[in-house]
């Protein structure tokens, strides 16, 4: 979890808020492997944040944490 959360705030925060945004980590639930992030300004309304959480976030969090299955939005 301590992985996921380094990456969000490294590699994905700095980006998500070039665009006026933000993005949390919520919780991650190993046994599922679903990671929950939340969208916040920019981001929380945004008709593309849900293709930037799966294609970009769901992609990176899965190629270097490999018990990530899923990021799904939540409020």
């Amino acid at each position: 979890m301590e992985q996921i959360i380094e990456l969000i705030d490294t590699r994905v925060r700095p980006a998500v808020a070039a665009d006026g945004g933000d993005i949390v980590f919520k919780h991650f639930e190993p046994k599922t492997g679903v990671v929950f992030l939340a969208m916040q300004g920019a981001c929380a309304g945004c008709p593309s944040s849900s293709m930037t959480l799966k294609s970009g976030i769901e992609n990176m969090l899965k190629h270097y944490v490999p018990e990530v299955v899923s990021v799904e939005a939540v409020e």
